[in-house]
C-alpha cells in the first residue's frame, strides 16, 4: 500500500478513523536519520497490507508534531482504533519498526 501524506486536514479521517493500525513517521527533509528511516518505512508500507503507513513532515505540519509532543525526529507513532498505542524516537532497523507493529 502506498504511503499516505498526513496533514492536520486529513489526520482525523486517515488516522483516527482508520480500520487498520496506522504507523506514522514524523520526519523532515533536513534530518539525516529520517532519510535513513524513510526507505524502511516505505518497505513496511509495501509489505504490510494490514497496516496503513503515513508520513508527517514536521516543517509543514507543526501543529501535529506539537499535538503528540514530537521533540526529536524521526519519531514513529502507532495508532490502533484511533488511540496512540506505541511510539519510538530515532532511526531503527526494519525489525525494530516491525516490532512496533506487533
Amino acid at each position: 500500500m502506498a504511503v499516505v501524506t498526513i496533514t492536520k486536514e486529513n489526520f482525523e479521517a486517515e488516522v483516527l478513523h482508520s480500520a487498520k493500525p496506522v504507523l506514522l513517521d514524523f520526519w523532515a527533509t533536513w534530518c539525516g536519520p529520517c532519510r535513513m528511516l524513510s526507505p524502511i518505512v516505505d518497505e513496511v508500507a509495501e509489505e504490510r497490507t494490514d497496516v496503513k503507513v503515513g508520513k508527517v513532515n514536521v516543517d509543514e505540519q507543526p501543529e501535529l508534531a506539537s499535538q503528540f509532543g514530537v521533540m526529536s525526529i524521526p519519531t514513529l507513532l502507532v495508532f490502533r482504533d484511533g488511540k496512540l498505542v506505541d511510539q519510538a524516537v530515532g532511526a531503527r532497523p526494519k525489525a525494530g519498526v516491525l516490532a512496533l507493529l506487533g
